[in-house]
């Protein structure tokens, strides 16, 4: 009998051991996890509420609330123009709508640059950005790179037409010059949106300029013919002066001017100084006195 009690409190203590062994264990794996969670919220990115469109909102679409959500974005890197809450949207008092500017995406923040003004234009006039004028550039299939050209691209206008050869050379020539670099579209035809999918052969394509590079298109598309050249999307390089005539893409110089036949010098006359005389007998011999020459 004391031995059969003896078995059962060895029992009793390993079994006990063995719990107290699996709640040691318990305690320190979910101290373990509570100190790796604790590090990784304080690793983790700290984010604000801003205001993001929940579905896929087209160019000139209203923008109302039932299409707005609010989603959480890293500080850090929050874009400018980031609205964080509904009545930055839509001012107290203002009964106007936005209208979109540029296709957006589901859960694509709303940045004040894709939108209008309460109650403002999604026409070309939002587009413009200040001291910039629109100017429409005539072209077809050729001028126009082929239909391939959207809303947002860069390009360069280059001027064909008849020209002054050089400055020493008042004649004119056939030639092609760079005339402004890096413009962008702002408009094919009658369209705006940067999303717009195909190619469209245009037959206007409008551009942002200064006022001084309206001047130099105008004289330059009533003078000649203009050419656009697309800009690739991450060339940043700046192009310098460029000018092709029928000459240099001939290869053609022109040729020195021959030596005519060389003319001998006359020589200088020398005049020579005038010496007047008077003669005076003095017995037999005869003397010579200068004076002053008489004009």
């Amino acid at each position: 009998m004391r031995a059969i009690s003896a078995l059962v409190l060895i029992i009793g203590l390993a079994l006990g051991g063995l719990a107290a062994y699996k709640f040691k264990s318990y305690i320190d794996q979910t101290e373990a996890q509570r100190q790796a969670d604790m590090a990784a919220l304080q690793q983790a990115e700290p984010t604000i509420d801003v205001i993001a469109v929940n579905a896929v909102v087209a160019y000139g679409e209203e923008l109302t609330p039932d299409k707005l959500v609010v989603i959480k974005y890293a500080e850090r890197f929050l874009p400018e123009g980031a609205f964080r809450t509904m009545e930055e949207v839509f001012p107290e008092g203002e009964g106007k709508v936005r209208l979109v500017l540029r296709q957006m995406e589901i859960n694509e923040p709303v940045l004040a640059v894709k939108v209008t003004a309460p109650g403002g234009d999604a026409g070309l006039t939002s587009l413009l950005q200040p001291g910039m004028r629109a100017f429409a550039i005539f072209v077809d299939v050729g001028s126009g790179v082929s239909g391939l050209l959207r809303p947002g691209d860069r390009v360069d206008v280059y001027w064909t037409g008849r020209g002054i050869a050089s400055a020493t050379d008042m004649g004119t020539t056939e030639m092609t010059k760079l005339i402004i670099s890096n413009v962008k579209i702002i408009a094919i035809d009658q369209q705006t949106n940067t999303m717009q999918a195909g190619t469209t052969v245009a037959r206007t394509v409008t551009v942002e300029a200064t006022p001084e590079q309206v001047a130099a298109l105008a004289q330059a598309q009533s003078t000649g013919s203009l050419m656009l050249s697309l800009v690739g999307l991450n060339d940043t390089a700046v192009t310098g002066p460029v000018q092709m005539d029928q000459k240099t893409l001939l290869g053609i110089t022109d040729p020195e001017p021959e030596a005519g036949p060389e003319i001998a010098a006359e020589p200088a006359v020398v005049e020579e100084e005038r010496v007047c005389t008077i003669r005076t007998r003095r017995g037999a011999d005869v003397v010579e006195m200068p004076i002053p020459c008489s004009e």
